[in-house]
């Protein structure tokens, strides 16, 4: 081989394989592209639209009496139904993960229903069950114990259709966890308190916590499931969501967009704490002993 072949050929040699997609710079100008048809732009009008109002008038829109009460009720369901999740979402999680008995598959693909069930459908349900000549309304009235059609009922169709994020992001978790760990502290004489607390959660902290961000941000926006249930009375029941609904309804766009701004800013800080809180745990637990 003639050096002139050699050098020819020493190129094609070191050629890149071929990929399946898109080089790095075609596949970054497609993501930005989809996210900015998707998310950027809408976002940019909500906020561009809200800049019609003066600061006097927006902070009217937002701070009117009504409005924080829709607020404090959102959020503070929001957080509530959350925590719920939190704790009964890792108890399915276990069950569904640790132990086999009759039905089991039944029992996870139930926890799905949320996702496939349309929301109407579900505020519709609970409120012909938990209303006082439903099912469960019917006991619990004669008691004194109201559900629909006030807070209780909020927070209860918010559990309903955050359970499954908290669930489906702990089960995986769970299921790649070493259990060799749980019985080396075993054999080391701890309990199974201390061998929950000190082994087990740590590893599935990250997931426990991305679940809870992503019950409380899908709650967070939930209309569907809630106003049927709420009663929707001003500030004792009144969810933002429907806020800014009334709103539009009355042509108030700016004074709607205002308000959503207002969810948006108050989610996104929420989020960005619990990222954080995220990656504290994943580098605390990766420092060494």
């Amino acid at each position: 081989m003639t050096t002139a072949t050699a050098v020819a050929a020493a190129p094609a040699g070191r050629r890149a394989p071929k990929r399946v997609l898109p080089g790095f710079g075609l596949s970054l100008g497609y993501t930005l592209f989809y996210l900015s048809i998707i998310v950027l732009i809408p976002l940019s009008a909500l906020i561009f639209k809200t800049f019609t109002l003066t600061w006097d008038q927006f902070w009217a829109a937002i701070s009117a009496p009504r409005v924080l009460a829709s607020y404090r009720l959102t959020f503070g369901a929001s957080f509530l139904a959350a925590l719920v999740n939190l704790v009964f979402g890792l108890l399915i999680a276990w069950v569904l993960v640790r132990y086999k008995f009759p039905g089991k598959k039944i029992v996870d693909a139930l926890v799905d229903l949320p996702f496939a069930l349309p929301t109407a459908v579900a505020g519709i349900s609970l409120t012909a069950l938990l209303a006082g000549n439903g099912w469960v309304g019917s006991i619990l009235e004669p008691m004194g114990i109201q559900l629909a059609f006030k807070p209780a009922g909020i927070v209860i169709a918010l559990i309903f259709i955050g359970l499954p994020f908290v669930v489906r992001t702990v089960q995986p978790v769970l299921e790649d966890a070493e259990k060799e760990l749980e019985e080396a502290a075993t054999c080391l004489g701890a309990t199974r308190w201390q061998t929950f607390t000190m082994v087990i959660l740590p590893s599935i902290t990250p997931a426990l916590l991305t679940g809870f961000a992503m019950a409380f941000a899908r709650a967070v926006g939930e209309y569907g499931s809630v106003i049927f249930i709420a009663g929707n009375m001003p500030m004792v029941s009144e969810i933002t969501p429907l806020i800014i609904i009334g709103k539009l309804e009355q042509y108030d766009y700016a004074g709607a967009t205002a308000v959503a701004v207002v969810m948006l800013v108050i989610s996104f800080i929420l989020l960005l704490i619990i990222n954080a809180l995220q990656a504290w745990q994943r580098r605390h637990a990766g420092a060494p002993a």
